[in-house]
């Protein structure tokens, strides 16, 4: 099979300078695969890089990525190391490379990808000893719905699947309208990510947040000060949660779930007011999935939508 390839690369090779001579134009995107075309992309830091070709061998950090080049016909060589449920049940036989928090580089030196998927700002400072081990870099970020349709149309590019990228892009876009046409009132809410004894409000600027506006509700802690170290997130305000009177809570984790949900309770409990907020009163304090929220879900992000919409308007 492999000398077959090569033959009929060799073959498509020759017709191409062929047709060049005799003055007809050739589409690039059809070539790339069989010539070893270069293909440059540019990533969400401006980064511009080049592969000879459509890479076979792509490491990704992050569990969004692996689900949306599985989405678009790929394949991986390394997936992030994770608990949470992958959208793709041949992803799980990939080999694990750590994180975007713990990259691994002995495993992914290992696996010796041609791409390596990472966080434009976590993984940021790892570009250098990824590139030490003959990798080309990617640098994206999913912190809004449009961030992960722009990762959609970038990999697409990538993998010389800009049909399947642009069928994708789109049933987001159906779903958004579809939302956007619901006549709902506006539901007030709070999102909180964290772990027993660390919790933080979600900002619009983080993906949770912005699933909430685009599901129907209004983030209380919009005008919250953004943490330095986590400029998507910002320090709980027990009196503005009181004066906003949230109608749900919603919480965030990759611990055990429960653990989770009553550690937050007994902490908001220090406050005499706790117990005045209708979220609390009526029970609406909920531990949203992981795979759906806890990270960037990459192609799954409809069902993210329409879980936060049905929790929102029960």
């Amino acid at each position: 099979m492999r000398k077959y390839t090569k033959l009929l690369a060799s073959v498509l090779l020759t017709s191409t300078v062929l047709l060049a001579g005799c003055g007809t134009t050739t589409n690039p995107s059809t070539t790339n695969e069989a010539t070893g075309e270069q293909i440059t992309i540019t990533d969400f830091n401006d980064r511009s890089i080049t592969v000879n070709g459509v890479p076979d061998k792509i490491a990704a950090l992050s569990i969004g990525e692996t689900n949306i080049i599985y989405s678009l016909e790929g394949t991986l060589v390394g997936r992030p190391t994770t608990d949470v449920p992958l959208q793709w049940e041949s992803s799980y036989d990939v080999h694990e490379i750590g994180t975007t928090h713990e990259v691994d580089l002995e495993q992914i030196a290992y696996v010796k990808p041609q791409v390596v998927l990472a966080h434009n700002i976590m993984n940021e400072k790892d570009v250098a000893k990824l590139e030490s081990i003959g990798a080309k870099v990617v640098l994206t970020s999913g912190n809004s719905v449009s961030d992960i349709q722009r990762q959609i149309t970038i990999f697409g590019d990538l993998l010389q699947k800009q049909n399947k990228a642009e069928q994708l892009v789109a049933e987001i876009d159906s779903k958004l309208t579809e939302l956007a046409a619901e006549s709902k009132t506006p539901v007030p809410a709070l999102i909180v990510y964290g772990a027993p004894g660390t919790f933080m409000a979600a900002l619009p600027s983080s993906l949770a947040g912005d699933l909430l506006s685009l599901s129907g509700g209004t983030n209380i802690a919009a005008d919250y000060p953004q943490l330095a170290s986590y400029p998507q997130y910002a320090t709980l305000d027990m009196e503005r949660i009181v004066e906003s009177n949230p109608q749900a809570i919603f919480i965030m984790t990759h611990a055990d779930p429960e653990d989770v949900k009553n550690s937050f309770i007994r902490e908001m409990e220090a406050s005499k007011a706790w117990n005045s907020i209708d979220a609390v009163k009526n029970g609406r304090i909920e531990v949203l999935p992981a795979e759906l929220f806890g990270s960037n879900p990459g192609t799954r992000i409809n069902e993210s939508l329409d879980y936060m919409n049905k929790a929102l308007h029960p």
